[in-house]
């Protein structure tokens, strides 16, 4: 029996270029939810079969991740990419869209990342074999196996039930049974699972809740969108003897944090994070 599958839900993410910018600029849709799951990279399908997906994943490597200006270097972080089957976790329809340079519809008004977006987040993370991280927003799955195939305990949570479900069962259908699956609200966490070597955040809040940064490890790395629709920074925390350190690395929008982040007045004030010490916020665009 494979290990139990958590359901992490990935919010949608839409990368755009904007005018007169370098960088890329990300558009993406939220997710919270409760479930379970989990990794260890499955059999891939007869060699026949696989190999015109093979051949279209190393391109997308090579000319989206590895090309000119994309600026993805880490050999592992390019390995994961080159290994997990992107199409599994694609509505069959769009099977042959999927290692295009963009991000992909998977129902409930929800869309699979852009390749580059995820390859770009988890390389900021930093992660080495066996560390534990928490993703908030599973969507389809995908960033969570990309994850997995870097050796990490990987616990994720989806807002959307029947997208918990639908990625806990692909997941589990591709033996990666070090992940694990949570329908509910990724504001509050997994405290059960914490503390977590680094976090990922596929959906923004306006402030950093303050459960995140509480079940993040000393020496620890947060990812995350933050800030209101039309202004949104991707920003990289780092917790150091209690103290916070964040840097902003690119200009992005994505959909909302919802449920409990869109509530304040519901949230403690022993829960909420007033200030960030640490040097001021800086610009990576």
């Amino acid at each position: 029996m494979p290990g139990p599958v958590s359901i992490v839900v990935a919010n949608t993410r839409n990368l755009v270029y904007l005018s007169g910018m370098k960088k890329p600029t990300l558009l993406m849709t939220i997710c919270l939810a409760p479930l379970t799951l989990g990794r260890m990279a499955a059999p891939l399908p007869a060699a026949a079969a696989e190999e015109p997906f093979a051949a279209a994943r190393q391109r997308m490597v090579r000319e989206q991740l590895a090309g000119p200006a994309r600026d993805i270097t880490n050999a592992r972080v390019l390995a994961a990419m080159g290994k997990v089957p992107r199409h599994e976790f694609v509505p069959e329809r769009l099977r042959a869209q999927a290692y295009e340079d963009g991000p992909l519809p998977i129902g409930d008004g929800q869309t699979i990342s852009q390749p580059y977006i995820v390859a770009f987040m988890t390389e900021r993370l930093e992660l080495k074999p066996n560390e534990r991280v928490l993703e908030v927003g599973t969507g389809s799955g995908y960033q969570a196996a990309v994850l997995s195939e870097l050796g990490a305990q990987v616990y994720t949570i989806e807002i959307i039930e029947d997208l918990a479900k639908r990625a806990a069962r692909d997941l589990e259908r591709l033996g990666y049974t070090n992940v694990h699956v949570r329908a509910g609200d990724g504001f509050r966490g997994w405290p059960e699972a914490a503390p977590f070597d680094a976090i990922i955040v596929t959906c923004a809040p306006e402030k950093i809740p303050r459960p995140l940064i509480d079940q993040l490890k000393d020496g620890g790395r947060m990812i995350l969108p933050l800030g209101p629709l039309r202004s949104q920074e991707l920003v990289v925390l780092r917790k150091h003897a209690g103290r916070v350190e964040q840097r902003e690395v690119l200009p992005v929008r994505f959909v909302p944090m919802t449920g409990q982040a869109q509530r304040p007045e519901t949230i403690p004030d022993s829960e909420r994070l007033r200030t960030l010490t640490g040097p001021a916020p800086s610009s990576a665009k």
